[in-house]
């Protein structure tokens, strides 16, 4: 997950609400004596001479004019998070940088600047760091790191079995966030071959939607957590991350508001896609919807072999919701 810092110089309380606002995750503070001002408005962490971590020392600021102070930049300990500007807002020197250490941020002054360092060598900054005065922009670059967050190569997986099974134990994932139509959760029983299953957006006779759901399955599948991680979905609580994607691909980071344990007849869904096999088990109910590539939603109940919806397929296993390059086979 990118970070997302404001720097504020002079202190002022409406570009600090502002940033809380828009979800940024620090405020660089450079005054002495205003940390605790800006802990008041609401809990973030704050950079700053007199606070934790330190400005100056856990974080270190240097304005690059050239080699020598993208050598200097490149030197400190891994551990140090170093905050970069360029005079002339270059992209070179943050390429040099980004090939050398993790803990990198880059001073932006607007919403496109924030783009570029966050794609620069496809990897992008740790994070970016904003300085300026205007609140829209603080808006426009916070809306930049929600949509920049992850993109996935999403494919079409032809289904091959639909098995009614007996009682599970299924999981509800619910968010503090709305989910729209088109997007959902990538989940499975290997974290190898995964389906976009779809957020409860859509009315029914019988039930009214639930937008900030999505009825994820069986409490042993694995779910797509933020940095290319997964959990089981049993191990989720309140205040858990895990990633919402819409049909393209583009994934966001949402936060757990509840996770619902609930006995429920189950239905197992095999797939595969180009000759790999991957399956799922989820609830058998109409609410639960798989996703067509076009983003439509298709419920379970009507599913059948031959029709085609949206999965993920990864080579590398998992170990603790790692990625690691070994031979796993599940069945």
């Amino acid at each position: 997950m990118k970070e997302f810092w404001v720097w504020v110089e002079p202190y002022d309380k409406k570009l600090i609400t502002t940033a809380l606002e828009s979800g940024a995750t620090a405020v660089v503070i450079p005054q002495e004596g205003k940390a605790q001002e800006v802990k008041k408005l609401g809990r973030i962490s704050v950079i700053a001479p007199d606070s934790q971590p330190k400005l100056g020392e856990e974080v270190v600021y240097i304005l690059i004019e050239g080699k020598e102070e993208e050598e200097k930049a490149a030197a400190y300990p891994p551990h140090v998070k170093v905050i970069v500007e360029t005079t002339d807002w270059t992209v070179i020197p943050l390429e040099n940088l980004i090939a050398q250490r993790e803990e990198l941020y880059a001073v932006v002054k607007n919403a496109h600047e924030a783009e570029v360092a966050l794609q620069t060598l496809e990897k992008g900054v740790k994070g970016i760091v904003l300085k300026t005065d205007d609140i829209n922009e603080i808006k426009r670059v916070a809306k930049v790191m929600e949509e920049g967050e992850e993109r996935l190569n999403l494919v079409e997986v032809e289904i091959t079995k639909v098995l009614p099974l007996g009682l599970g134990d299924r999981v509800c994932v619910d968010t503090v966030s709305l989910l729209r139509r088109g997007e959902g959760m990538l989940v499975g029983n290997s974290s190898g071959g995964m389906f976009l299953v779809h957020a409860e957006t859509e009315e029914n006779p019988y039930v009214a939607a639930r937008p900030f759901r999505v009825n994820a399955g069986a409490v042993h599948m694995y779910i797509r957590t933020p940095n290319n991680k997964t959990k089981y979905l049993c191990e989720l609580n309140a205040g858990d991350r895990v990633m919402a994607y819409d049909y393209t691909g583009k994934g966001r980071t949402v936060y757990v508001g509840r996770s619902k344990v609930e006995r429920r007849p189950m239905l197992l869904i095999e797939a595969r896609h180009e000759g790999k096999k991957l399956s799922c088990i989820l609830q058998n109910a109409e609410t639960i919807r798989l996703t067509k590539p076009d983003g439509t939603p298709i419920s379970v109940a009507e599913i059948k072999e031959g029709d085609v919806v949206l999965g993920y397929i990864e080579e590398a296993g998992r170990h603790f919701g790692m990625k690691v390059e070994e031979s796993i086979i599940e069945k």
